[in-house]
């Protein structure tokens, strides 16, 4: 008996449409001999759409994007509700049933989908769902919090200087930033809001001019900034997969290696343009080295509070140093992300990854399910 899997994408971020190509990629590769697959969109006013793969259409003005098709039949707006476990789609106004979902393999990237807002719904649901729970996920997605718990961990990372949005505020306040920092620093920085991912709003920059503008730029998707020192060096990615909560230890897949051909890995390099970097998958180390990263990745997906998945980001330095960049706790799944090319690399195809993803959600939910609720007075 196969089980339904709704995926659910989309969502109210900067990294929508990155959302859709990973659901759509998602869609066509599930075990249809296990799970039924059903795409759940939340469009950018919030409404939940179900609906089919061909509601993801191409968006006309930038052919590298997918966009929701206005609404149709075949996507009209349900309201989320639960059951038994089991997540129900209710059509509105009617509220005549649509569907039961088994699991969700949750695929929002950005604001209210991997920052753990959208776990904790799914946990008061009581429903099964893919990747880290609520703490990893909020963890992962404040990159200011990770980094405070990876230097109290002793793990190396970028240098940083953290900055709200009030002190921001005055005219020149962004102006004598750029100063403090710079000395402080040296050049180039970057520039990055704190609780958002895929690169959106990141900029590099070594005038003051540019730092305002980027800090500007920054504020459009959070109040707080955060601003990194440059660090020199090759960019290697390591995709992680488990639990240590459950029967199967997290391990770390083959490391690839990020070549950008401009200053950094974009957002267009990420997703949408596969010229834009090269992916060197996997890439080789020397066996010492490459023991070392699938270590390191492991030791911050244990202290980042991550479960299920996440790939973990770092700096390769000239003098064999390695300095952690960050954890993305629902990476990409589009057909160029790293995550699944790494484990396909590493001997574990997307089909079975997914699988195994799905398996680690329903086993988190039996264990959740045999904690005890209610305390015994003696």
């Amino acid at each position: 008996m196969t089980q339904t899997i709704g995926i659910l994408c989309g969502g109210r971020s900067g990294e929508h449409e990155v959302s859709l190509q990973s659901a759509l990629s998602i869609h066509g590769a599930l075990d249809r001999s296990r799970y039924a697959p059903l795409l759940v969109a939340i469009d950018k006013a919030g409404r939940w759409r179900c609906g089919s793969p061909e509601a993801l259409v191409l968006d006309p003005q930038d052919p590298a994007r997918i966009r929701l098709a206005p609404e149709t039949p075949e996507a009209g707006q349900v309201v989320p509700l639960s059951e038994g476990g089991r997540l129900l789609l209710l059509d509105r106004p009617a509220y005549a049933e649509r569907a039961r979902l088994d699991a969700v393999f949750p695929i929002i990237h950005g604001t209210d989908g991997e920052d753990g807002a959208l776990q904790g719904l799914l946990r008061m649901l009581d429903v099964p769902f893919v990747g880290c729970d609520v703490l990893g996920s909020a963890i992962g997605m404040d990159k200011d919090v990770a980094k405070r718990l990876l230097a109290q961990a002793g793990l190396a990372c970028a240098p940083w200087q953290t900055l709200r949005a009030p002190e921001l505020a005055a005219p020149e306040a962004a102006g004598r930033w750029f100063d403090r920092l710079r000395e402080r620093f040296g050049l180039p920085l970057f520039i990055k809001p704190a609780r958002l991912g895929s690169s959106v709003g990141v900029s590099r920059v070594e005038a003051p001019q540019a730092f305002v503008r980027a800090v500007a730029e920054a504020l459009r998707y959070d109040e707080k900034v955060l601003v990194e020192q440059a660090v020199p060096g090759r960019e290697v990615e390591c995709s992680v997969l488990g639990s240590f909560y459950g029967k199967e230890a997290p391990r770390a897949s083959l490391p690839g290696e990020v070549r950008p051909v401009s200053d950094f890995y974009t957002y267009r390099a990420k997703y949408l343009d596969a010229e834009a970097a090269e992916l060197v998958v996997p890439v080789r180390l020397g066996d010492e080295l490459e023991r070392r990263v699938q270590a390191l990745a492991v030791r911050v997906f244990d202290v980042l509070e991550c479960e299920g998945m996440a790939r973990v980001d770092l700096f390769l330095k000239q003098d064999g140093a390695l300095v952690v960049n960050e954890a993305n706790t629902l990476p990409g799944f589009t057909a160029i992300s790293m995550y699944p090319k790494l484990w396909a690399a590493s001997g574990l195809p997307y089909p079975a990854l997914l699988t195994r993803l799905i398996e680690l959600a329903f086993e988190r939910q039996r264990r959740r399910a045999a904690l005890q609720r209610e305390y015994e007075r003696g």
